[in-house]
């Protein structure tokens, strides 16, 4: 089931402007050069924009994301015929063999089941070719940064074009260990509808998601840190062998 962020179609169609800083981006495009990736899967692709950065450079791109409303937006972008979209989660995913497999941002903390955690990285490895790497970021439990998620740091008002003035904040609803969860709020003032999506994330510890790797056949190759946010995240590079 895909948050109300992503699956909600008013909600959708704003999240680009009311987070329009995606430089967490620019190391995921490094890596794609660096491993001098052809051929690419991205998991949770959302509403497109990792997809279509890297369609951008003439890279192969599959998109697969749960959230139609998200798919949707990034249908209606410029060069989406570009990339091969897919409505789903991982296991929906079609024969591949790709060079690299990504999941940007919150996608792999959000896949907070074990069992479908499990699912999701033997189906990334079967996509891959031989050699083929896998790569996400998942935040370090010991940084809390659960901590940071109140209304007083994140309140904020988004003039977006076509749409007007967004009220957006964030709160957090409830700690249990390794799951947290948060609510975002969010105030439309040309009429005045409020919508809110509910979030959880699992805080894996690093042993843990080297485990998870290891038993879907991965070898993690490195655990380096997410250059826009030193500190305070794992970023997993894992190969099939």
């Amino acid at each position: 089931m895909a948050d109300e962020s992503y699956g909600h179609p008013r909600l959708a169609a704003v999240y680009d402007p009311l987070d329009p800083d995606r430089g967490d981006l620019d190391a995921y495009v490094r890596l794609a050069e660096e491993f001098g990736a052809h051929r690419v899967l991205d998991i949770g692709c959302g509403t497109g924009v990792f997809a279509l950065l890297l369609a951008d450079r003439g890279i192969e791109v599959v998109g697969v994301d749960p959230a139609r409303a998200s798919l949707d937006v990034a249908h209606g972008k410029p060069g989406s015929e570009r990339v091969r979209w897919i409505h789903g989660d991982a296991t929906a995913l079609p024969p591949l063999r790709v060079d690299l497999a990504t999941m940007t941002a919150n996608v792999a903390q959000a896949i907070v089941d074990p069992s479908a955690w499990g699912q999701t990285l033997r189906k990334a490895h079967e996509a891959l070719r031989p050699g083929g790497r896998l790569v996400f970021e998942t935040r370090d439990p010991a940084r809390r940064a659960w901590e940071e998620w109140n209304r007083d740091s994140s309140y904020r008002v988004t003039q977006i074009p076509g749409v007007g003035a967004v009220e957006s904040w964030v709160e957090l609803i409830d700690v249990s260990r390794p799951l947290v969860t948060f609510r975002w709020t969010y105030v439309f003032a040309a009429d005045g509808q409020v919508l809110t999506s509910d979030s959880t994330v699992r805080f894996r510890e690093r042993d843990e998601t080297e485990h998870a790797l290891a038993t879907c056949g991965f070898v993690t190759e490195e655990v380096r840190d997410a250059p826009d946010r030193p500190g305070r995240e794992f970023v997993f590079v894992a190969r099939r062998p």
